[in-house]
Parts: C-alpha cells; structure tokens; sequence
C-alpha cells in the first residue's frame, strides 16, 4: 500500500508539473498566468533535488530563454529565476550541459545587450539573479583552484616550458637578440625554477592565467620578463611569484569557490561582456602590478605591500561597475600609486569625522587663534637669531655672519662674526637696517613684520598638525558618538516668561 501511495504522489507531481509546464511552453497565454507558473516552477525546484530532472524533461529550454526576450520586466525576472534554480540545483554533469546549451544560444551576450545596458533600471530582484549566474559560472573554475601542481605531469611541465620558451622567441621591433633574450630568460627562471604552485588556492589556476597571458598577449609577456631581468635583483619584480598572487588576490576579489549568497546583489557587468573574465583581468592587472611596482621604487621586501596597493586598485574599480575590459583598464591605470594615497588620506580624515561640516567650522574659527600662534613664534625666532655663511664674491663660504630681530620687533641687528663666536649680543652688532623691505630668509616671520600673510609650506604643515590636534583634544568626550551634519533646530520660544525666577526682588 505504501508502495502504490508514493507512486500515486510521484504521478500526481508529474501531472502538476506537466500541466504548469505547459503554461510555460505555451507561446501564447496571458503573461500573468506564465509568471505564476514560472515561479511555482522555481520553488519545486528549489524545494527537491529529485524534482530537478522531471521540470527539466517538462521544460522547453528555448521557450524558457525566450522569456528572457520580452519586454515584460517581471516575467523576464521569473524566467531568469527559474533557470538560476536549474543551475543551481543540477549535478555537475547536467550543470555543464545547461551551460554549453547556453553558450550556444548567446545567453550571455543577449543578457549584455538587453539587460545590463537596457534603458530600464535592473531592479534586486533581477540584479541576485545575475549575481547567481556569475557566481555559479565563476565556481566552475575552482576544480583548478583547488588542485596543486603534479610535478610528475607531463602536460603541466610542458606548459611550464612553453612559457620559458615564449620570452625569447618573440620576435618584435626593436627586440633583444636572441642570444641575449635566452640569456635574460634563463636568469628569470632559474631564480623562479620552481614557482609555489603547490600553494592552493589559486593552484592550477595560476599556470592556466601565466599560459594565457603568455599566449593571448605575447609582446606584453615578453617585455614583463625582460624588463624585471634587466633590473638590479633587489628591484626585480618576480613574474612568477606575482602572477601566483594575484591570481589568488582575484579568486578572492571574484569569489571564486564560494557559494552564492541568498541575498546577494553584487554583479560585475564586466562579466557579461566576455567569456573569460578572471584570465583577461589577470592580462590586465599582471601589467598593472609591473606598473605600480615601478611607482612605489619597490624592492623585494616591499612585495606584500604593493600587492595591498594593487588589490585595492583592482577593488576600487571593480566596484565603479565598469562595463567593459577598455573602460576597466582605463580606469584601473589611472587609479595610480599616488591617487591611491590620496583616496586614503581623504577616508582616513571621513573616519575621523575631520571633515564633516560642524567639525570644518569648528577649524575655520580654531584657525586665527593658531595662525597667531605660528606669528609669536616666527618672531620670536627671529629675536633668538641666526648664523649664516656669508658667501663672498669668489663664492666661497668661509665668514659667518649673525642676524636677529630687537625685542621691540622695529629693527633688524647684523654683523660679521667669527666662527668660534656664541650669539653674539645686540649691543655687538653696530651695523643696523630698518625693516622696510623683505628677506628671502624668514619669509614667515618678515611678512608678518610687514602686516603679510605667511606663505610658506612649512607654515601650512604646522597649521594642519596643530589643527589636527586641537580638533582630536576637542572631540574626546563625543569619541564613537556621530556628529550630526546640521544643528539641531532651536525650538520656538515660549508663550510665556512666567516660570522665570526674578532674582532681584528676591534680594530686596
């Protein structure tokens, strides 16, 4: 009896199924009645693994995509769940045939085309299921993430060779001979002989990113290699040891290997727009790397920290939601080493509320008080004096000469000292000018004798320090307490005084 009631359910799920796949497949119906049959669909799907092959049997895959090609928003969103569902709850085996029928029918390039670059804002719903059909994609690839490299395998070895091979014959304008390119080469790879491809993730992934580069864009490959074997050893970007870590900086930046999330929104429309993502951001970065590696003067020590550099360069772009490989590059070069110093330093000053509007205005009326205390020490280090070498017109610098500012801040005292002479007194010094003209020597502290605004950098530096702490002293009482952009508003007065107290009839 048992037996004949789970045969009975089995048949009466395959009669619904069928029955609301035949709405799905219909090529005309009421769009209505196709996405509630697309969504109860999705969630049998979602709900057993074992229903996955008899909605799969039921469902017409080109029917399905071509829900995808409606103007209809919401039932395009219900048919791109329902195939999410498919991928998501298909065995590795079923998983890869979906795909290869959906390379095949252009998935990729349509939803490009007509989704991402669409006139009509990409609403959550639809923005997690490209999530999931980037992040399902992307997980294909952590079989060779996950395994290390067999020194015994004749394919690995091989590709290992190729890539010793490829630097030096390549053959461009203006090229090494060949002699000096085998020479170049056998430097870099005996250092690199046996790069840490054991290290998994990336494992595997990073000889497929170092043989596509290497074969994709040869003269980029080539000029790599050569250009850090030219370079004094300390100063030498290692090619092996970086692409092993940047290949593991965009596993983690991309994901890779990590299930998708329920709620996840985080698409890159870049992905879209080509068929291998991770390989092609790797020929792009790899050349980054070799580019802020030459800003930063970097040495062998400094390795880990141009690499956080270089993570954050490709973070900060990916997150700008480019559109294409062109527009990522682009702006990925130009996020340079300094701009990246500056963005810090602009964020830093955010999280310490420096720059919030009421934290500005406090420093705006902190300002003249500390701009007067810059002035007192100007002149007072003019009072104290200082001893030049005076160059005479042979250009030699062999006599000292003294200079300070009177106490009454009227008169400048100078005179020729010797060398061996301590701070000679006012009364020493016969020589005397009115201070009616500039110095080019304590520009700070002449223009304040002469009513100026002082200039100098140094001034700027210690007006920024000397804010900087004040503001801090100020702001410890209210430490992890947000400060509110706007003042709170003043509340209307009062109808009345009645409740004050006069306390001047009460002393009488």
């Amino acid at each position: 009896k048992k037996h004949n009631c789970l045969c009975s359910l089995l048949q009466l799920f395959k009669n619904v199924c069928s029955q609301v796949a035949s709405f799905v497949n219909a090529k005309v119906l009421d769009a209505s009645i196709q996405q509630v049959s697309l969504d109860i669909l999705e969630s049998m799907v979602l709900s057993s693994s074992g229903l996955f092959q008899m909605i799969r049997e039921e469902i017409t895959l080109d029917r399905l995509l071509s829900h995808l090609q409606v103007s209809n928003q919401q039932l395009q969103t219900k048919a791109m769940a329902l195939l999410m569902a498919l991928l998501q709850t298909a065995g590795d085996a079923d998983r890869q045939e979906l795909f290869s029928y959906l390379e095949k029918k252009n998935l990729r390039q349509y939803i490009y085309k007509n989704i991402i670059h669409s006139s009509s804002l990409i609403g959550d719903e639809m923005a997690h299921y490209l999530y999931v059909l980037q992040s399902v994609r992307l997980n294909h690839l952590e079989s060779r993430m996950r395994t290390p490299l067999d020194s015994f395998s004749q394919e690995q070895r091989e590709t290992l060779h190729s890539l010793r091979q490829a630097v030096f014959e390549n053959e461009g304008e203006g090229s090494l001979s060949n002699e000096r390119r085998r020479s170049l080469c056998a430097k870099e790879f005996k250092k690199n002989s046996n790069p840490d491809l054991s290290r998994t993730p990336p494992g595997l992934l990073a000889l497929d990113t170092m043989a596509y580069f290497a074969s994709r864009y040869p003269d980029a490959y080539s000029r790599f290699v050569l250009e850090n074997s030219s370079r004094e050893d300390k100063h030498e970007c290692p090619f092996a040891r970086s692409s092993i870590q940047l290949t593991f900086i965009l596993c983690e930046i991309l994901r890779i290997g990590e299930p998708p999330s329920e709620t996840g929104l985080n698409y890159h429309p870049i992905f879209f727009a080509q068929d291998r993502l991770l390989e092609e951001l790797f020929c792009i970065c790899i050349q980054l790397l070799n580019k802020t590696w030459k800003e930063m003067r970097a040495t062998q020590e400094d390795f880990d920290k141009v690499m956080q550099v270089v993570r954050e360069q490709i973070t900060r772009t990916l997150s700008s939601k480019p559109t294409s490989l062109e527009l990522f590059k682009n702006k990925v070069n130009a996020l340079n080493y300094s701009e990246i110093l500056k963005l810090r330093q602009t964020e830093r000053l955010h999280q310490e509320e420096s720059l919030t509007p009421p934290v500005l205005e406090l420093k705006e009326r902190l300002k003249p008080e500390l701009l007067e205390l810059i002035r007192q020490q100007r002149l007072n280090r003019l009072c104290h004096g200082t001893l030049f070498r005076k160059i005479s017109s042979r250009r030699r610098q062999d006599k000292l000469w003294y200079c300070r500012l009177s106490p009454n801040h009227k008169v400048l005292h100078y005179g020729d000292v010797d060398e061996e002479t301590e701070m000679p007194s006012v009364e020493s010094l016969q020589e005397k000018s009115e201070c009616n003209h500039p110095f080019c020597l304590w520009t700070d502290g002449l223009n304040v004798l002469l009513g100026k605004e002082m200039s100098s950098e140094v001034m700027r530096s210690e007006l920024e320090i000397l804010l900087s702490m004040e503001i801090k002293l100020r702001l410890l009482d209210l430490e992890n307490i947000p400060v509110p952009d706007l003042a709170p508003p003043i509340p209307n007065p009062p109808s009345n005084f009645n409740f004050c107290y006069d306390f001047s009839q009460a002393e009488q």
